[in-house]
């Protein structure tokens, strides 16, 4: 299953070729999304792109908000194909100036997606590009264009500049809200539920055993021993009840109020909810807290080197469609 799966992302990398004059020809029958200088994109390639995506956006809509959802996923994807048109048509005026792939590079590609994707088995790639109507010849050609965009793109990606010290402590603020650390507490929990039973406590009214329990636990018995002896939640029974450290979003609401309302050592009350009765106990508590810019410092500037790269990629895709003529036509 894996393999087909496989094969039908190979097969969507069509949708990014450049095609001879006979496929265009063809092609228009098809219809005619974009041209690009003397180069058509079909409606077909992009529906080939979104097609998965499309259809799951049918079954999540309806109505209007489905077809404008549609139509914004359709232009995204038409406009990805221009920019990779560009690129290839780009490469193309570099190849007169000497500029090549290696068919080793393209090779090297074929034999790692044989290893990696097929487990090595040449035949049953070769009966998979065959099965879809691909000639190893063509896969190789879809190949090279990828290789082509990528590094283009890549060569594109410029690291000539510097992020000052302003920029940091700017993004800092703006996104402080991701550097916040909530507030939390160290859980250790026993559970009791009506219509399960124990060893120890088979039979007994579930009520008054977390009573008794309860009271063991207020004047000193050791919380872990008690959860392993009573607990009925066979998830942390044997780990002492123990729920590591929480945050206010893991529990329902009045599991949550309680506990976040205790004090480090604290048992909690006895609370019942369907069925369930709850001995809470809190470890250890952290309070909100911000970590400092000198322990992001070096993460936030990865993150504002790698926007500037790509801001520096999307000006050179910028100036290939000042430069080009294209027209929209669906």
């Amino acid at each position: 299953m894996r393999r087909f799966a496989l094969a039908s992302l190979a097969i969507l990398a069509t949708t990014f070729s450049a095609y001879s004059a006979r496929e265009q020809r063809a092609e228009v029958i098809d219809g005619v999304a974009a041209i690009v200088n003397n180069e058509v994109i079909t409606i077909s390639q992009v529906r080939e792109l979104i097609g998965a995506r499309e259809r799951a956006m049918r079954e999540a809509y309806n109505g209007p908000d489905m077809a404008d959802k549609i139509k914004e996923m359709r232009l995204a994807a038409l406009k990805d194909l221009i920019d990779r048109q560009l690129i290839i048509q780009e490469f193309r005026k570099m190849q007169e100036k000497g500029a090549n792939i290696p068919d080793y590079v393209v090779d090297d590609r074929v034999q790692a997606i044989i290893r990696e994707e097929f487990g090595g088995d040449r035949a049953a790639f070769v009966r998979t590009l065959q099965a879809q109507g691909y000639t190893l010849t063509r896969f190789k050609e879809i190949e090279k264009e990828k290789i082509i965009v990528q590094a283009l793109r890549q060569a594109k990606l410029t690291d000539s500049f510097v992020v000052s010290p302003n920029q940091i402590q700017a993004f800092y603020d703006k996104n402080r809200p991701a550097y916040t650390l909530p507030e939390q507490v160290k859980l250790r929990m026993i559970v009791l539920r009506e219509g399960a039973s124990s060893d120890i406590i088979s039979g007994a009214n579930k009520d008054q055993v977390a009573e008794e329990i309860r009271e063991k636990l207020t004047t000193g018995a050791d919380f872990d021993r008690m959860a392993q002896m009573y607990s009925e939640d066979e998830a942390t029974r044997d780990a002492g009840g123990d729920w590591g450290w929480i945050e206010r979003n893991t529990l329902n609401e009045q599991l949550t109020k309680a506990a976040f309302a205790l004090k480090a050592g604290e048992i909690s009350p006895i609370i019942k909810i369907q069925g369930s009765i709850y001995i809470l106990m809190v470890e250890a508590r952290k309070n909100a807290s911000v970590k400092p810019l000198g322990e992001v410092r070096e993460e936030i500037e990865k993150t504002l080197m790698q926007k500037e790269r790509m801001k520096s990629q999307q000006r050179w895709i910028d100036g290939l469609r000042q430069k080009a003529y294209i027209k929209i036509l669906s």
